[in-house]
């Protein structure tokens, strides 16, 4: 059965700090309909402004007023870019879902922070704009976090297969998705943001390329079992973690200084291997198929290691299935958005602990 189009757009900003992955998807379908898409990077003095927002500093909060307005003009000109190439008029997209950028995440103290100005940006393309979603859900109890495995439970999930979802950006975080049973998901732990942060300091590149500087080096399993020992790892879901926990000055306290640069990499790897592996023996029982999406399913050294540490499992891309993984995360917060603007909850209290279902977002609407 055909239905009539429904045009969303999604915006993506995460944890690695990269920059914009813009979508312009039909949701009218049964499956997403990706019509276009959009990558703006970050310049590196925008990525080192919102570093330094996540640590207390002198007039912070004007500071973060301005760069969430800064924000917004990026994000209209990825929306205004992404709508060019697919020759549409902004008038026939029905709303725009805006991630933000985190610069917060904090649930145990009952709030979540994404700037990004989501007025200005409504203002700014003519488009109606549905942005903090992650707070309604704390506000019931919840983690806020993760919001994506509502979606992959409806675009992803085969009925006779026990499938994972893996998305591995500055955090990875996994979709359960068992054939008789209901979905589940959680943070795992770090993903690429540690090797990212301790790649850019030592070798001036922002991520190490197929992870071949991490497979030069060697693992150092009294650090490994330092890092594994963080309380979080041990933690039950549902949970979540961000920057505020994992970030280089975590990392610092665990070294000693004499560690050679490639070794540290080397186990950085195992640790974000590790913590996904360990997340999916302890929590996905006989889980068949490993799909990964974000920056990290094209870390080949990272994929071999994951899939020697799953030896059951199949672990390959979603783009395998014909999602592209670059660009999940982006096209689920269109569907976000549809979520909204259809009244329907959006969030799975089995995954975020919150006490029911809620309505996800604030709404910025054109008149």
């Amino acid at each position: 059965m055909q239905y009539p189009p429904e045009l969303y757009v999604g915006l993506m900003t995460g944890t690695s700090l990269d920059g914009i992955d813009a979508v312009l998807v039909d949701l009218g379908q049964t499956q997403p309909k990706l019509l276009a898409k959009h990558f703006a990077p970050y310049s590196d003095a925008l990525k080192n402004a919102l570093l330094a927002l996540h640590q207390p500093s002198h007039n912070e909060l004007h500071q973060a007023q301005l760069i969430g307005n800064q924000l917004a003009r990026l994000y209209a000109a990825a929306v205004d870019t992404l709508i060019s190439t697919a020759n549409m008029p902004n008038a026939k997209i029905k709303a725009l879902g805006c991630h933000g950028q985190t610069i917060r995440h904090c649930p145990e103290h009952g709030y979540t922070l994404q700037i990004g100005n989501a007025a200005l940006l409504s203002e700014l393309t003519g488009i109606t704009v549905v942005s903090d979603f992650r707070s309604r859900d704390i506000a019931a109890g919840g983690q806020g976090a993760p919001l994506v495995p509502a979606f992959h439970d409806q675009v992803l999930r085969n009925p006779g297969i026990h499938r994972v979802i893996v998305n591995i950006g500055g955090i990875s975080n996994l979709t359960n998705l068992p054939p008789d049973a209901a979905t589940t998901g959680f943070d795992c732990g770090p993903g690429n943001l540690l090797m990212d942060a301790w790649c850019l300091q030592h070798l001036g590149k922002p991520y190490d390329d197929n992870g071949a500087w991490a497979a030069s080096g060697k693992v150092l399993p009294a650090l490994l079992k330092k890092m594994l020992n963080e309380p979080f790892f041990s933690h039950p879901p549902p949970r979540s973690c961000g920057r505020d926990l994992f970030n280089m000055t975590w990392l610092q306290d665990k070294l000693g200084g004499n560690e050679a640069p490639e070794d540290v990499q080397a186990t950085l790897l195992e640790l974000t291997c590790r913590a996904i592996s360990q997340s999916i023996q302890q929590h996905c029982l006989r889980a068949k198929e490993i799909y990964l999406c974000g920056g990290g399913a094209h870390n080949q050294s990272l994929r071999n290691l994951l899939a020697a540490l799953l030896p059951d499992c199949s672990v390959q891309s979603t783009d395998t299935l014909g999602v592209d993984g670059d660009y999940l995360e982006a096209t689920a917060f269109a569907w976000l958005a549809q979520q909204n603007q259809h009244g329907k909850p959006a969030n799975l209290p089995l995954v975020t602990g919150a006490k029911h279902p809620c309505i996800l977002g604030a709404v910025y609407r054109q008149s």
